[in-house]
């Protein structure tokens, strides 16, 4: 088994709205735990991050509980203001990732 499934694997199995990566274990960045990443190239303004709130990440979050937005382009840092609610927002691919270990008994 993967550790995540893509996007492409999501739809396959029927969900409509997808983030990019559902991990099939949780990790924890920054102290919030994290069951999902969806990937934006681009710069995360006011318009189209609300925007993007609207119309993806609450329904990501009400799926699969709390994710991980990262900008390419960065954002606007008032706007990392629902990591509380469940959605960080990052100008990269963190490198303080918290994993699960687990041994098969």
């Amino acid at each position: 088994m993967s550790a995540a499934e893509n996007e492409d694997q999501l739809r396959a199995k029927g969900y409509d709205k997808t983030p990019d990566f559902i991990l099939q274990v949780p990790v924890a960045v920054e102290g919030h735990i994290i069951h999902w990443i969806e990937s934006k190239a681009s710069f995360g303004d006011e318009c189209s991050h609300h925007a993007y709130l609207h119309d993806q990440f609450w329904s990501y979050w009400n799926r699969f509980g709390p994710g991980l937005v990262i900008y390419w382009y960065g954002f606007i840092q008032e706007l990392d203001c629902n990591r509380e609610r469940g959605i960080l927002l990052k100008a990269c691919f963190p490198t303080n990732i918290v994993t699960l270990c687990h041994s098969i008994a």
